[in-house]
């Protein structure tokens, strides 16, 4: 199953199983102002012909890390609140991370949606609404994953979208792998999950990420951006990383994916058409009698 994944790669693998991009180098880190922030170490190209899957939990294909590398990874935004802060914490340390949305959720805050592509980072999608995608029928599973790359993509301006996919829950069905390879998008499951989502308190998401970091040494990190406990962790997050020498690198995609017409048709008539946020609330409504 995985023989044309390999060919379609285009990567060479050492001895010790590390993955090597052999086609042309990525852009370097975006230049940082800030000598001490945790910044971008490397950044990785990846071809996703054939829908690779990466994170040792599920994918064991592929180890690309080197020692001491992590791979900040946030799913179910973008929520509001929540995934700025992320963001600013980000911005602060100059460093990217992997964002994995809801369709649903790039409806309700296009412009947050817009925010993380504008800071460089790379969106990936998580499905339409988050069902386990293992309970349902091939069919309404498709629909699932179509109308989240549709919603997202209109939610950018009917931009194409990073050929990133994460399933929810990671519970990931064989018929789904197989259309997503034939979509050529690629699957990211983790090397560490946080459990950020079972937390209320910053501290313990700190404690729980640097734990098992410190344990492994390397990995793809997940974590919840539509989770508060996560944006009010992620300043100390990044500075303890920072201080534990661990470095950042950036995962970004070959060829983008566009939407299918017809997932695109469903969305808009779903959510109505009405996702251009780019004049302020304040243009749109005006309270002209009463408080």
């Amino acid at each position: 199953m995985r023989t044309a994944l390999a060919l379609a790669f285009a990567i060479s693998v050492s001895a010790t199983g590390a993955v090597w991009a052999q086609n042309a180098p990525a852009a370097a880190p975006a230049k940082c102002d800030k000598p001490d922030a945790l910044g971008v170490a490397r950044v990785v190209e990846i071809d996703t012909t054939g829908g690779p899957g990466f994170g040792f939990e599920h994918f064991k294909a592929y180890d690309f890390l080197r020692d001491k590398e992590v791979v900040l990874t946030f799913d179910d935004g973008p929520w509001q609140g929540n995934t700025p802060a992320v963001l600013k914490a980000l911005a602060d340390q100059c460093t990217k991370a992997l964002f994995f949305s809801i369709g649903k959720h790039a409806g309700y805050y296009p412009n947050i949606l817009k925010q993380i592509v504008a800071g460089g980072h790379t969106l990936g999608t998580h499905t339409w609404s988050h069902k386990d995608l293992s309970k349902m029928s091939a069919a309404d599973a498709t629909a699932e994953i179509e109308k989240g790359i549709a919603a997202v993509s209109i939610a950018l301006g009917n931009k194409p979208v990073a050929p990133f996919f994460r399933f929810p829950a990671l519970r990931h069905p064989p018929e789904m792998v197989k259309y997503l390879g034939e979509r050529n998008v690629a699957m990211f499951s983790t090397d560490m999950d946080s459990f950020d989502f079972k937390m209320r308190k910053p501290d313990q998401v700190v404690k729980s990420v640097m734990s098992r970091l410190e344990k492994n040494g390397k990995g793809i990190i997940l974590m919840h951006d539509f989770q508060h406990a996560t944006a009010e962790a992620a300043p100390e997050l990044l500075a303890k990383l920072k201080a534990g020498g661990y470095k950042v690198v950036q995962i970004t995609g070959k060829t983008p994916i566009e939407p299918k017409k017809e997932y695109v048709d469903i969305v808009l008539k779903e959510i109505g058409g009405g996702l251009d946020e780019s004049r302020p609330m304040s243009s749109v409504i005006k309270t002209i009698e009463g408080n």
